[in-house]
């Protein structure tokens, strides 16, 4: 709060000056200099009593307003302070309906701004002075980029408009083009028994195509989503049997609310009569995107909206419908969860009361875990200490084929780096990028594109000497709450920085698959998560890389399946994921992540499913007996001891 105070005096302050300035300018005869002067204060403190005195008295040496007005042109670059300018001095001349244009343009242009908070705006007599044609195009203008509904702050800066419209409307009650055009901005304000009013009263008196449309929106914000898609099928009806570029755009508006509703093959029926029509449609071929993922949830459709994009970037309905479904999914948007036994009680000691980054305790496991859950512990607790009991078989301290990259060395079971810590600007560089969230994938590949050219060395040192969380809110809350989040996210972009090394060597043979395949395919642990899920960015990027990705996640993929039938593999869920969100990888191997997941599922509920016979049986010895007969639940098996310090 003392912030947006602080912030808005230091507008008024930048506001005052450039008023005073203007005065000067005026003084001197320099009515242009004053002008740019007061254009730059309008921006700043819109409500500045001082600059509208300023304003007058700018009016008066120029001979009126009407004269004025040739000192805030319109042709060519306007600058929005210019234009407020000019709407006020329209005002004083006369000119109400320009002057309500101009007013419309700067909230279209800064919603969040004041400008409708104007004297002339609210006078009594005002709607009675304005043509209704020219209101109706004002609020078409001013509305057409307002997100709907309205947050709070434009919504209290837009009010003033609105409640101008309003009146207008109480003169002009039939004319449909403004009816239409107020019901829009009245639901954005979130009015919405008053939009469906106005724009039912629109469509009564004039049915057609914009007042179905307005009425269509105005019934689907009310909650009566129904009875918009009787009214925009009875219109799509009536204006044609075959869709155009006239109409195709609603067509896909019917098809959308279908899948909102849930009915989402019924909204595909749609589609494909706007692609039969307008096979190039910006909309209609990334919508049936959305709505075949709407009926199985198949990130391949995901895919398909990357892919479309990359091939149409002038379609940014594509980006839009990618970062909508893409939101707070494992990997496709944020960071997947850890499940080790060591992050369980992790969280249960950063939950209690009086814990403090002091606070000593000393975890004992029965088997070995990924290592970088140690990180994790240590990042919070610094003071403490993990130890394993035994080492499962296969043993995941082990690479599944001989790397040039080691990040992690073993004394028994204690896990240790192999690799120095980097430089202190690699690491404040990593940590100023990591991310638990991002929009897309190809987002998070593309936001990692700044560590490119730190050293291979830092990157891989960062692996496993992750630094702390940025000093912000979010940071705060990992660091007391869910520290291994940090630690993952440091990994994968460290990870995504090692996709973009030496970037213009050819794919096969260059450094970044090396590294990146012997971090994939090394010992078990959350960087193997980290390296896969840079490959499937790869992937998502690159289409030609793809074959190959493929074949690596599935030596992972299977490994972990063979390890899971004599062992713990805590990071095959979100191996499974990783797969799955690469949906180039054969159907076979997707059929197994999802087998996998659901055992998984139902190991978390204290039940195995069924193995399917196509399932890959287990390559490495069973379990020695003495180890079986000491295994417990997986989420169950840690002991620890707490000393305060």
């Amino acid at each position: 709060m003392s912030g947006h105070t602080d912030d808005e005096g230091a507008e008024r302050l930048a506001a005052e000056g450039e008023v005073a300035v203007a005065r000067l300018a005026i003084d001197s005869g320099d009515l242009t200099h004053a002008a740019e002067h007061l254009g730059d204060a309008i921006l700043a403190a819109p409500q500045l009593p001082e600059l509208h005195e300023a304003l007058a008295e700018l009016c008066a040496a120029a001979g009126g307003p009407a004269v004025a007005r040739e000192l805030f042109p319109l042709d060519g670059r306007v600058y929005l302070g210019m234009a407020v300018c000019r709407a006020h001095v329209e005002a004083a001349a006369g000119d109400w309906n320009a002057a309500v244009g101009l007013l419309a343009s700067a909230i279209q242009a800064e919603p969040a701004r004041p400008w409708a908070h104007a004297a002339w705006l609210a006078r009594e007599d005002l709607p009675g002075l304005v043509d209704p044609d020219a209101v109706a195009q004002a609020v078409a203008r001013a509305t057409g980029a307002l997100p709907d509904p309205l947050p709070a702050e434009p919504a209290e800066a837009v009010r003033p408009f609105h409640d101008f419209v309003q009146a207008v409307l109480d003169r002009h009650g039939d004319h449909v083009l403004l009816l239409a055009m107020a019901s829009g901005l009245t639901r954005r304000l979130g009015d919405t028994a008053r939009a469906v009013e106005l724009a039912d009263r629109a469509h009564r008196s004039a049915p057609g195509y914009l007042p179905a449309v307005m009425l269509g929106n105005a019934l689907r914000s009310a909650g009566r989503p129904e009875q918009a898609l009787a009214v925009w099928e009875a219109e799509l009806e009536r204006v044609a049997p075959d869709l155009d570029d006239s109409n195709s755009y609603l067509a896909v508006d019917v098809a959308e609310l279908y899948g909102a509703l849930g009915r989402p093959a019924e909204g595909l029926l749609w589609l494909e009569r706007v692609l039969a029509a307008v096979p190039d449609h910006p909309k209609a071929g990334p919508a049936r995107y959305g709505l075949r993922h709407a009926l199985d949830g198949d990130p391949a459709h995901l895919l398909a909206l990357a892919d479309h994009h990359r091939a149409h970037p002038e379609h940014g309905y594509a980006q839009e419908l990618l970062e909508r479904l893409s939101h707070r999914e494992p990997w496709l948007g944020l960071v997947s969860g850890a499940t080790e036994a060591t992050v369980n009680v992790l969280h249960q000691v950063l939950a209690a009361a009086d814990t403090s980054r002091d606070t000593e305790i000393e975890c004992t496991a029965s088997t070995v875990e990924p290592p970088s859950s140690v990180l994790a512990v240590r990042l919070a607790l610094p003071r403490s200490t993990v130890r394993y009991q035994a080492v499962g078989e296969p043993d995941p301290r082990l690479p599944l084929t001989e790397p040039t990259t080691r990040i992690w060395a073993w004394d028994g079971t204690d896990p240790r780096p192999a690799v120095d810590p980097p430089a202190p600007q690699s690491a404040e560089l990593v940590r100023a990028t990591a991310e638990i969230f991002w929009p897309t994938v190809p987002a998070a590949y593309d936001h990692a594109v700044r560590l490119a050219g730190l050293p291979l060395d830092d990157l891989l040192g960062v692996l496993v000497h992750p630094p702390v969380p940025r000093e912000d809110d979010l940071g705060r809350a990992l660091l007391a709450h869910q520290p291994e989040l940090w630690v993952r996210a440091v990994q994968v972009f460290a990870c995504l920085g090692i996709a973009h090394h030496r970037a213009d060597q050819p794919w096969e043979g260059s450094e970044r698959r090396r590294v990146l395949r012997d971090l994939l395919l090394g010992p078990e642990d959350w960087v193997v998560e980290a390296a896969g899920f840079a490959l499937v960015a790869i992937g998502w990027t690159q289409p030609r890389t793809r074959a190959d990705i493929a074949e690596l996640l599935r030596q992972r993929l299977h490994h972990g399946a063979r390890a899971r039938r004599t062992r713990a593999v805590t990071i095959l869920r979100s191996l499974s994921a990783l797969v799955l969100a690469a949906p180039w990888t054969s159907a076979e191997d997707r059929a197994l992540a999802r087998h996998l997941t659901a055992r998984e599922d139902a190991a978390d509920a204290g039940a195995e499913p069924e193995p399917q016979e196509s399932e890959p049986q287990a390559a490495e010895p069973q379990a020695p007996a003495a180890a079986a007969a000491e295994e417990e639940p997986r989420r169950g098996r840690l002991r620890r001891l707490f000393g305060r310090g």
